[in-house]
């Protein structure tokens, strides 16, 4: 499995957003490398920006949500243009799966399973 997964969910109409670009990014100082991306899939789904073999440090990470694109596909105007989920890591391999809830005004997210 790997090792850090995302899903989005649109609550304004009850199904998953396809086709949302996600970048996974590294905190390194002042500066944020990026590590890998995806494209969420029909269900809304990323499952790996780096492959199922890469075992990240512990550190702070971000997963950065490009939103403009998805809401002019469906001609609906949006507050956000993207969105950036800043979370950290224990380095011990474990997996973390990062959703976000989503409408054009607002968004949520937690850590899921």
């Amino acid at each position: 499995m790997t090792q850090i997964t995302s899903h989005i969910l649109d609550t304004s109409i009850g199904k998953p957003a396809a086709g949302v670009a996600i970048s996974l990014m590294q905190q390194n100082g002042d500066a944020w490398l990026e590590l890998g991306k995806g494209v969420t899939n029909d269900d809304g789904r990323v499952g790996d920006f780096i492959g199922s073999d890469t075992v990240l440090a512990a550190g702070v990470y971000k997963l950065n949500f490009m939103l403009s694109d998805y809401y002019k596909k469906l001609n609906t105007d949006s507050f956000y243009p993207y969105a950036e989920v800043v979370f950290q890591i224990s380095g011990d391999g474990q997996h973390y799966h990062v959703p976000l809830l989503l409408n054009p005004f607002g968004y949520s997210t937690y850590r899921g399973s």
